[in-house]
Parts: C-alpha cells; sequence; structure tokens
C-alpha cells in the first residue's frame, strides 16, 4: 500500500468511527465541549478510567456500576477514585509503581482500575484462577510493587516478597494488619488530582492454557478505538449490561469500557450463577448480557421452565467471547432469548478481529462473522501466501489499532505485510464470513493425515445427548497420534462409545473418528472457561 492509499484508508476509517460512534452515543456534535473532554480524559487515564471520567462529566448523576453491595453513580466512582488514589500515594504507590489486582467482580476492583489510573501507576489484572507459584512468577515478571485482592486469596500471596503492598479490596471477616480499598476510600478527601504526566496503562494476561499467562501491555490513546466493537454491537447509550464473564479478562473489560464510554450500567456479581444472572436481565431490564459459551451452557441447562419464570424480553445483545462457542449452542441461544446473538473473536494480543451478528448466525451457524472497517484480517498459507479461497484453511493474521506491540516479558507474534497472528487456523465463508477451525499448535497428525480437534468437537456437540465434549491427542504406536473425545452427556442421556464413533463416521472422514471415547462429568477449563487440553489425555 502506497503512503497516498494509506492516507485515503486513515481518513476514510476515521470518519466512519466518527460516524459509529456519533450513533451509538459516545459522541455527541451538538455538545463539543464533552467531546473535547473525553478525548483528553482517554488520552491522559486510558480508556478504563477516560470512560468513566467522561460520563461522570458528562451525566454524574446516572447510575455506573450495581454489584452486590448496591448500587454507585458515576459521579461517586470519580469521587472514591479520587480519594482511594490519594490512599494509594500515601503508601508509597506513584506513577513509577505496578499494581496487581487479584479482585472478583466488584466495586473495590472498579475503584482500583480508576485510581491507579488516576496515579499513572501501571495495573496488571490477575486471574482469580492462579495458583500460588503462578501469582508469584507473574508478579515478579511484571514487576508488581502492590497488590490489591480479595481477602479468600490471602493464602496466594504467600511467596510474595514482603516489600510488595498489600490492600485489600473484599473483606469477608476483619483484619487490622492490612489497609482496604474502603477505609483508604474513607479517610482521604476527594478532590480531583493532577493528571499524571503520562498515562500509566494497564496489562492483560493470556489464558495461560499452555504455561505460565503472558503480560500483554495495553495503552489506548485514542476514543476511535471503541467504534471496532461499536460498528457491528449496537450498545447504545444510558442502558444496562450484565457482566457475567469476569472484568480481569479482555471478554468482559472491552464490554465494560464500552458500557462506561456510554454512561451506561453496569450489573456484575463476584461468582457467577446462572439463576441470579437470568434474576439480574430481569430486574435491571438489561439490554446486553456478556457471557463466556460456557457460561451461556449453564444458563440454558437451566432449562425453560425456569427461563420462563424472568422477563429477559430487554435483552438486545447476547455478547459471547473468549473461546469458540459450537453451531448447537448459538442455535439453542437463538431459540430461548431469540436473535440476538453476537459471537466475538479476537484475543488479548491482537484485539477485535471479526464479530458475528445474528444476521451472520442465521444464514452461518458457528461463524465469528466479519472484520469491522477498522479492522483487516487476512489469512495466510504455511508458505506465507495469502489465503482467499472459500473453504481453505489458512492461519489468521490481524490489524487493528488494539493489537498488541510486544509481551511485557520481551517476544511477540508473528508478523506479516504488518498484520500479527492470532496463532488460529481458519477458512472463509462464500459469504466472506470467517470460521475458526482451531489453534495453529492444536493440530493433531494421525496416520499423516492433519486433523483439528474442532471440527469434531462441533460435530460432536451437534448430537442431542452431548452436552459438551474435547477432542485431543494421545500417543499411538502405529500413527503416531490418535483422536480421544472425552464427553459431557445431557442429563439422562444415553449414548455410549460406539454411538460416538458412529455418528462421526456418518459425517466425517474416516480418520477423524475418535478412537477413544471417555464420559466425564465435566471438562477442565480456565477461570475464563477455556479448555485446558493438557489436563486431557
Amino acid at each position: 500500500m502506497t503512503s497516498f492509499s494509506r492516507i485515503v484508508r486513515t481518513t476514510h476509517v476515521n470518519l466512519h468511527s466518527v460516524g459509529i460512534l456519533q450513533r451509538a452515543g459516545t459522541i455527541d456534535f451538538r455538545r463539543p465541549a464533552t467531546i473535547v473532554h473525553a478525548s483528553r480524559a482517554i488520552r491522559q487515564y486510558g480508556p478504563i478510567a477516560g470512560a468513566a471520567i467522561a460520563s461522570a462529566h458528562r451525566t454524574p448523576g446516572a447510575i455506573a456500576l450495581i454489584d452486590e453491595s448496591g448500587s454507585l453513580t458515576y459521579k461517586d466512582l470519580d469521587s472514591r477514585s479520587n480519594a482511594l488514589a490519594r490512599g494509594l500515594i500515601a503508601l508509597g504507590i506513584g506513577p513509577e509503581s505496578v499494581v496487581a489486582s487479584l479482585c472478583r467482580d466488584h466495586r473495590g476492583l472498579v475503584d482500583t482500575m480508576l485510581a491507579t489510573a488516576k496515579i499513572g501507576a501501571t495495573l496488571v489484572l490477575f486471574n482469580t484462577g492462579f495458583s500460588a507459584r503462578q501469582l508469584a512468577d507473574v508478579a515478579v515478571r511484571e514487576g508488581a510493587t502492590a497488590i490489591v485482592y480479595d481477602q479468600e486469596f490471602t493464602a496466594l500471596l504467600a511467596e510474595l516478597p514482603t516489600t510488595v503492598t498489600r490492600v485489600l479490596a473484599w473483606q469477608d471477616e476483619p483484619e487490622e494488619a492490612t489497609p482496604t480499598v474502603d477505609v483508604l476510600i474513607d479517610t482521604n478527601v476527594d478532590f480531583e488530582l493532577e493528571p499524571p504526566r503520562t498515562q500509566g496503562g494497564f496489562v492483560l494476561l493470556t489464558g495461560g492454557t499452555t504455561g505460565t499467562p503472558r503480560g500483554v501491555p495495553r495503552r489506548v490513546r485514542s476514543p476511535l478505538a471503541a467504534a471496532a466493537f461499536l460498528e457491528r454491537v449496537p450498545l447504545r447509550r444510558g442502558e444496562v449490561t450484565v457482566l457475567a464473564a469476569p472484568l480481569f479478562h479482555g471478554t468482559a473489560l472491552t464490554q465494560f469500557i464500552m458500557s462506561f464510554s456510554l454512561g451506561s450500567t453496569v450489573v456484575v456479581r463476584r461468582r457467577f450463577d446462572a439463576t441470579a444472572t437470568i434474576a439480574g436481565i430481569a430486574k435491571h431490564r438489561a439490554t446486553a448480557l456478556v457471557v463466556v459459551p460456557t457460561m451461556l451452557r449453564r444458563i440454558l441447562d437451566l432449562g425453560p421452565e425456569v427461563l420462563a419464570r424472568y422477563d429477559t424480553s430487554s435483552l438486545r445483545i447476547i455478547f459471547s467471547a473468549g473461546s469458540a462457542l459450537p453451531a448447537a449452542l448459538g442455535n439453542e441461544a437463538t431459540r430461548a432469548f431469540g436473535d440476538v446473538l453476537y459471537n466475538f473473536y479476537g484475543s488479548t494480543e491482537v484485539g477485535v478481529a471479526a464479530i458475528s451478528t445474528p444476521a451472520d448466525w442465521k444464514v452461518a451457524p458457528g461463524t465469528v462473522g466479519k472484520s469491522p472497517t477498522s479492522v483487516t484480517v487476512r489469512l495466510y498459507d504455511d508458505n506465507d501466501r495469502l489465503v482467499t479461497e472459500p473453504g481453505v484453511k489458512g492461519t489468521i493474521f490481524v490489524g487493528s489499532m488494539l493489537s498488541f506491540a510486544e509481551y511485557s516479558g520481551g517476544g511477540g507474534k508473528k508478523i506479516i505485510d504488518g498484520l500479527l497472528s492470532s496463532g488460529d487456523v481458519g477458512h472463509w465463508d462464500e459469504g466472506g464470513r470467517l470460521f475458526i477451525d482451531g489453534r495453529d499448535d492444536d493440530m493433531i497428525v494421525s496416520g499423516g493425515e492433519n486433523v483439528f480437534p474442532g471440527e469434531v468437537e462441533e460435530l460432536l456437540y451437534a448430537h442431542p445427548a452431548v452436552s459438551e465434549a474435547a477432542v485431543v491427542a494421545v500417543a499411538d504406536e502405529e500413527f503416531g497420534q490418535r483422536l480421544a473425545a472425552y464427553i459431557v452427556r445431557t442429563p439422562d442421556a444415553a449414548i455410549d462409545a460406539d454411538a460416538v464413533r458412529s455418528h462421526v463416521r456418518e459425517n466425517l472422514a474416516r480418520f477423524k473418528v475418535p478412537r477413544d471415547v471417555h464420559f466425564i462429568d465435566e471438562l477442565p477449563r480456565t477461570a475464563t472457561g477455556k479448555l485446558l487440553r493438557r489436563a486431557l489425555g
């Protein structure tokens, strides 16, 4: 692409993005001062605090957050985070500090997100499913100088250096030795602070399904970045979003930021509960629900009778992300809730890549849809040649303003033509919609034939007696590797190993039939619902 062509495309994308943000209600040309204020806030504080500060300026009395302790307005959050920032500064936390958070979803975590940004410190969002060893390793690698945590995770901090400052975000029992978020808020003035000289930024962690999670630093300086989501997902100003997925993961965090940038209400719970989630949608007349596929499975498993007790007619969006959404599960969700399913594809590293709308799903169940205008997605074969033909597999490469530069510990992902590898293999359909076939490192070679587990798993999910399925490779003396299937039956279902193999044999090639079939109560997953293949086989 020539320099002139690049300028033309950038101008087109920016103008298009502005139109999207205006339509959604993020910006309002009738109030130019608010646009200037929001843009400055995002540049100074980053997307999380920047969005909250902009909404506090625009609609201070609007409800920003509802958790198990009640509700807080945008003005409340702004004031609380000012006071908390002063309290953290008094503990020695400054712009050069790295603050880790190990919290479930509640106001203490949100207060911490905003306060660290106001200081200019770097925030690292730790996974609540960490072991003590993982936590210590990641804390050392990221250079954590402080940690804000829930009391239930105290034992996990045993291997941290004593020099790491500790602050409690949630208490179940009184503890006088450790300062708490609430006490720091209550004992400090809530006057506005001077903005930090540079944006602190935050670090998301990869899923860690193949080892210690890697750090992905984030600094978002342009408010136009939100258009990549809002072009495909019709969130609107002043609505209500229920976040079932955890905030430490990009799935929920991106939609949390979207909601805050729109001055909307976010509803969170410390632990996922399927019934409570549906009840929350009904109670708060929620328009959007953010889940990972395993959560959607648990909600649907409540059954039609339970679901019918709650009025979910306000729901316009079910945003599913974080792992592959089987076509059978998406179809079941559509039957239960209507044409409201948005299937997101991206990663911690590349940001947003593609999003399937209800219209996409209706004609191509299982698709992750198309990419937003501001995002480029291409497929390349093993020889780095561009793949454009429908049905031909290739590794997925993505270019967007949300893509990362490198891991915080060094290193990055493969780049071709300025595009970043997602590490997944996919293909286009005839309509230009993207399908994900699996991770490039999940491919199984059995008897010289290449098999992606996702294709077999998708077929197994479609069987009425199968609730969940995973396919992995196990060593085989004759073929090198053979396929093993792990099946979670639907309640009261009668299916045996021969029936599983017969189902696959009738629909796929012979070499894709799993030789081993195991029936288990549940699949091993991370706290964000990603399948832990290494725990099988």
